[in-house]
């Protein structure tokens, strides 16, 4: 019979339904890193979303023969070491193909249009006493026959172009950083970061994209560019970020991951002086998690445990 412990319930709000095979089903609503061995201790199936599983948890655990991300990232698990004892990895894959990509376009329009900034403008009484219908005080862009550039051709990545292309814009799709060449269908990595009036992230977070955009990249794109992150915290270099919108490197940015999920008290990501900024809006890792993409998210995490335990596993990592 099959353990299956899922180590972080509450990360998902939809039904989880049981596997349809012989099973014993443990669930804990929350697990911090230290709990990991102990709370895994004897499971077969591991299902987890954002707490770690390093080599050490994992020589830890000798009955351990499947992880169950319920999510896309698996940087949160050693995949070698999972690798070298023959465990399968799976993810999740699709199941956020709409919802992130409406979120992406949410933080375009609302930096674009300043939409914080008149939210603001009316509170603070200045329609009210305006003399005419409506008031300048803030510069508005459209999106029509604006660049946008796309760092990452993944299913996510392609539902931004779609819905981009829908608003008029011109989506360029960027080849990987040190590339020699360049692939049909896209652009130098610099190229797009030079033409783009908007740049959006949508790769993994790996040693070969940890700080992909740094202080470099940053002062390669435009002065009225947007940055736009819905990927993770760690492929922006967040200090070369703040500096850059408060010394007017790019107009602005969108932000729903920073590098501490949730972010400790003091985390530069979280200052009120930068969340203060009208051309600065952070969400809290929210892009994925409306209610039908949870439960598509669901029903694949049972999926892949049952397409494993059928001995034909899917979405497979390691």
């Amino acid at each position: 019979m099959q353990r299956i412990v899922y180590l972080e319930r509450e990360s998902v709000i939809a039904e989880v339904r049981r596997p349809d095979f012989a099973h014993e089903w443990v669930e804990y609503q929350s697990t911090q890193a230290e709990q990991v061995v102990e709370r895994l201790a004897g499971a077969s199936i591991a299902i987890i979303n954002k707490v770690s599983l390093p080599a050490t948890a994992i020589a830890a655990l000798p009955e351990l023969k499947m992880v169950a991300v319920a999510a896309t990232g698996t940087n949160i698990v050693d995949l070698e070491a999972c690798k070298a004892r023959g465990i399968v990895v799976t993810n999740i894959r699709g199941y956020a193909e709409h919802t992130v990509p409406e979120h992406v376009m949410a933080l375009l329009l609302a930096l674009s249009r300043n939409l914080i900034a008149w939210r603001e403008t009316v509170q603070a009484g200045r329609w009210q006493q305006s003399e005419q219908f409506c008031l300048f005080d803030h510069p508005i862009r459209d999106l029509h026959g604006a660049t946008l550039g796309l760092v990452g051709s993944g299913s996510l990545g392609n539902g931004v172009a779609r819905l981009a292309e829908a608003f008029g814009m011109r989506v360029l799709r960027a080849e990987h950083k040190d590339a020699a060449t360049v692939r049909p269908g896209y652009t130098a990595f610099a190229e797009v970061l030079a033409a783009a009036d908007a740049l959006s992230l949508h790769c993994p977070l790996n040693e070969q994209t940890r700080h992909l955009i740094g202080e470099a990249e940053l002062r390669t794109m435009k002065p009225s560019a947007l940055l736009i992150n819905t990927a993770r915290g760690g492929i922006v270099d967040e200090a070369a970020l703040i500096r850059a919108l408060k010394e007017g490197w790019i107009a602005g940015a969108g932000f729903d991951v920073i590098t501490a999920e949730p972010p400790p008290m003091g985390h530069p990501m979280v200052a009120p002086q930068l969340l203060a900024l009208p051309n600065f809006l952070l969400t809290p890792h929210v892009a994925w998690a409306s209610r039908p993409a949870m439960q598509a998210l669901a029903d694949q995490l049972i999926d892949n445990i049952e397409a494993f335990v059928a001995g034909n596993p899917q979405n497979r990592v390691a």
